[in-house]
């Protein structure tokens, strides 16, 4: 299709729009155009490209907005959102991906994901470059995402999937491939005349530097542009593809590694190193032409379904599979070295984090497979496989591969089960999978699949290929449960002469309610549950009576957390998922895992909230645009989660046309209190314990607040973790050595109190830290065993008795007759039941918060954001995630 003035659909009607963004890199990329349903083509409205400068999360939403209002768009216009899912910087295309996640959550339209790389081809292809084109685009740590594509008048052709390799190697790869015609000249092939491709250098920045433009400026008045002319048919082979004499390369990468490439092409102008707002709709549209996807179907592109590309794992992960494939001497229970046998070594707080994952329902407990491990495999594949199984030296040779990914089951310290796959062009070729014939039908071939899927999708597969014994219809069966087709047979293609049956399908989901972690409903409150028992069977009352509605949102961690509160400060809805599991193996909190599973997460969390608000109303349904004001918390915290829950927060505000509201995380604390007593009011004295914070506080009045005191290096929550790391008891440390110090003495070991007479109201924890990890060393070092219960039940009392002394002090200085806990490490049963023997001896009274509401969760937000709502003191759209906030300074 050549013309470029095709009369718009419907002109009678009202246009639908799409809007595509891209953040992958330093450039925020925006596109805007209109949907035609029958021809599947993109009528070009606004293509505008700015320099972000690592601002994205703060400039994104005003472009956007300004982007409309230039041309008249209304928000409800919006028909499609498109986004550019990378591979790109993990932050950068995350905040896009929340953003348009939130965008298309509360407008309840489809969300499209499209490749960044594809989108700079597409707008090399829009700017008339023709021939064998390289994108090239920066993945720090000295990588690349180095994809090929082959550029002619009918459009793109990708040649590879995406994935990531040292940039030395990859300009290795194309100088390698050398001249494509064999000439020792090389020249770069002329721009087409073709109508979709007939733009000028006017019509395109002549820098990434430049100001902002839109391309709709270039559009004559009353004309008609498509983003571009893509033919119907694909190109005759042999001849449709132009011959060139030179690669083309483009990317990011040029920037940084610009002379590294020099040998492998000719460099285009660095206007077109960049995604754009026409390169999105152009590779929207292509997709949509190909049958991959429906940009007016939002049943099949659900916000929640869309993900960014990755193509490597966390470093957390990548350094855990080189450990793991090492053939160490394990502990079978923890699948590590064991400390306590290793009388020669000394015992720190990272000694090898004990990898205690946690099982599941069912007692099974899934690890990455260990080269420890690899004869427990051969044996059960001998048993499984027949004359198919693979030796234990084959199974070893598998672990270190980089494109391979191989998970594990287990009951107790026996193998149940196992799952491998080979990553390559795009999909996870599954190589194993076998359980142990006892332990069959407890789904656990279903989860190996899944975890080995789940890394498959961050190395960048995205199909899911394998075959299967023609004679198992048991394993076909459940392959077609997971959405697997058959293609075809390999005739005798196992060794005992039977046929294999090759079937692909989508990368199999574990069984959980989202992001393979389960949802805790009415989390923070138990009389939240109570409530909607009983609202429910009153249909007749109507939300305006409940007014103002306000959902608020925490990702300060590794909880992904959603609630609904009413104007009477009831907790109508409160659903946290938590990613513990996650985390366990590694114990603690990887930071880059925590977020990649909030953006996975968030959707479906705030979904669930959604149901249950409305089900707690006596309403059918309950939707962003029926609430009065969106809520987040912004600050303190691990600024790659934060980053997820602002961005997805603001751009659902947006959308919604509500007002956004940020929420100080220490100050959500603070109000958990009123989850347990209603009636709480300050002045008070709070201690806030928990695993990143330990401090005391004077609440003057709500808002009104003076820390009195703070620990000067670790936070009590982490010399829990770190104390249980050296005892090999894992994570999380604190629910662990309160059991194990319940069977103890607290007075057996003389461990330090480190600053209790000091005079102030200051804490320190690493000196107790350090004597408990020494006194395990001494142990271990004379040859005695290890009394847990009483190196816990020791350490905790050191604690405490810090904790409490500090407290005292507090409520004589300030006067306050009101005395509060907060934070995770809030519910130790040993610390509550001394601050109540404390309050009771001075008169004072002692507020809880309930042992739900201890973590981290949305409800005591939604508490902050309420009374903010109420005094208007809103956030605008350039807010932005912060790692440290000082509670006492008002916001």
């Amino acid at each position: 299709m050549s013309d470029m003035n095709l009369r718009p659909e419907g002109a009678s009607e009202r246009a639908r729009y799409v809007l595509a963004f891209d953040t992958a890199n330093e450039i925020i990329a925006i596109g805007l155009g209109v949907l035609h349903a029958s021809s599947r083509m993109i009528e070009l409205t606004a293509s505008v490209e700015a320099e972000a400068r690592r601002a994205s999360n703060t400039q994104l939403l005003p472009r956007i907005d300004a982007a409309l209002a230039e041309h008249g768009v209304a928000r409800e216009d919006i028909a499609c959102v498109a986004v550019g899912r990378g591979p790109g910087s993990f932050t950068g295309v995350r905040i896009a991906m929340a953003t348009a996640k939130g965008i298309a959550s509360a407008l309840e339209v489809p969300l499209v994901g499209v490749s960044s790389l594809d989108a700079v081809a597409w707008n090399a292809w829009a700017a008339g470059e023709r021939g064998s084109l390289s994108v090239v685009a920066d993945a720090m740590r000295k990588e690349v995402y180095p994809v090929r594509y082959l550029l002619n008048d009918t459009g793109i052709e990708r040649l590879e999937a995406d994935r990531v390799v040292k940039a030395e190697d990859a300009a290795r790869e194309l100088a390698a491939e050398g001249d494509l015609s064999g000439s020792a000249s090389a020249t770069v092939p002329s721009r087409s005349d073709s109508p979709g491709s007939h733009e000028t250098s006017a019509g395109r920045f002549g820098s990434t530097g430049a100001a902002p433009r839109s391309e709709a400026e270039q559009v004559p008045e009353g004309e008609t542009r498509l983003v571009g002319a893509i033919a119907d048919a694909d190109p005759a082979e042999g001849d449709a593809w132009p011959q060139v004499s030179a690669r083309l390369l483009c990317g990011d990468a040029l920037k940084k590694y610009g002379e590294l490439f020099e040998g492998c092409g000719a460099a285009l102008p660095a206007e077109l190193w960049m995604p754009t707002g026409r390169g999105l709709l152009l590779a929207l549209q292509a997709a949509w032409r190909a049958g991959e996807a429906d940009p007016l179907d939002a049943r099949r592109h659900d916000p929640a379904f869309a993900l960014p590309v990755y193509t490597r794992l966390s470093d957390a992960e990548e350094n855990e599979r080189i450990r793991l494939a090492k053939n160490d001497p394990k502990n079978l229970a923890t699948g590590v070295q064991d400390v306590a046998k290793r009388a020669d070594q000394r015992a720190t707080m990272h000694d090898t984090a004990i990898l205690n994952a946690q099982p599941d329902e069912h007692g099974i407990t899934y690890k990455p497979l260990d080269a420890a491990h690899a004869g427990a495999v051969a044996t059960l594949e001998s048993l499984v496989m027949g004359s198919d199984a693979w030796s234990e030296a084959l199974v070893a040779d598998e672990l270190p591969r980089a494109d391979r990914v191989w998970w594990a089951a287990y009951e107790g310290e026996a193998l149940a089960g196992y799952a491998g796959g080979w990553i390559v062009d795009g999909q996870v070729q599954i190589l194993k999978v076998g359980v142990d014939p006892a332990m069959r039908r407890r789904g656990i071939a279903r989860e190996l699949l899944a975890h080995v899927a789940a890394d498959a999708r961050d190395l960048g597969a995205s199909r899911c290929s394998l075959e299967v014994r023609a004679g198992n219809v048991g394993a076909q069966e459940l392959y077609a449960a997971l959405g697997f087709r058959s293609l075809g047979v390999r005739p005798r293609y196992y060794s005992d002469g039977e046929d294999a049956v090759i079937m692909e399908g989508p990368l199999p989901l574990a069984r959980h309610d989202v992001a393979g972690m389960e949802l805790v409903v009415g989390a923070a409150s138990d009389d939240a549950r109570s409530l909607r028992d009983e609202v429910q069977t009153d249909v007749s009352r109507e939300t305006s009576e409940r007014r103002p509605l306000i959902l608020a949102i925490e990702s300060s961690c590794d909880e992904t957390a959603a609630a609904i509160v009413d104007g009477n400060g009831t907790l109508i809805a409160d659903v946290v998922a938590s990613q513990i599991d996650f985390h366990a193996r590694f114990g603690g909190v990887v930071p880059e895992i925590a977020s990649r599973k909030h953006i996975e997460a968030i959707c479906g969390v705030c979904d669930e909230c959604f149901d249950v608000a409305a089900s707690a109303l006596g309403i059918e349904r309950l939707t962003w645009r029926d609430l009065d004001s969106i809520a987040v918390t912004y600050a303190p915290g691990l600024v790659g989660a934060l980053v997820v829950g602002v961005a997805f927060a603001k751009g659902a505000a947006w959308a919604a046309g509500l007002p956004f509201i940020g929420v100080n995380h220490l100050e959500g604390h603070l109000y958990a209190n009123k989850i347990g007593a209603p009636d709480f009011q300050p002045p008070a004295v709070v201690s806030l314990v928990s695993g990143g914070n330990t401090l005391l506080v004077h609440m003057k009045g709500w808002g009104d607040y003076e820390t009195l005191g703070a620990t000067i290096d670790d936070a009590v929550g982490e010399a829990f973790d770190k104390v249980a790391k050296a005892l090999g008891l894992g994570y999380p440390g604190g629910p662990v050595i309160s059991r194990e110090a319940a069977k103890g003495d607290p007075n057996a070991i003389p461990f330090p109190r480190a600053m209790m007479h000091s005079g102030d109201l200051r804490f320190s924890l690493s000196g107790l830290k350090t004597a408990v990890v020494t006194y395990i060393n001494n142990e271990r070092a004379a040859g005695r065993e290890l009394n847990v219960p009483n190196i816990c039940a020791s350490f905790q009392q050191a604690v405490v008795d810090v904790q409490v002394k500090k407290a005292e002090m507090a409520l004589e200085q300030t006067g306050a007759r009101t005395f509060c806990l907060g934070g995770g490490v809030a519910a130790n049963p040993a610390l509550r039941d001394a601050y109540e023997q404390l309050c009771e001896r001075l008169h004072v009274r002692l507020t809880l918060p309930p042992l739900s509401a201890c973590g981290d969760n949305a409800g005591m937000i939604a508490l902050v954001a309420l009374d903010r709502h109420n005094q208007g003191k809103f956030f605008t759209l350039e807010a932005d995630a912060q790692a440290h906030a000082n509670l006492d300074e008002p916001y």
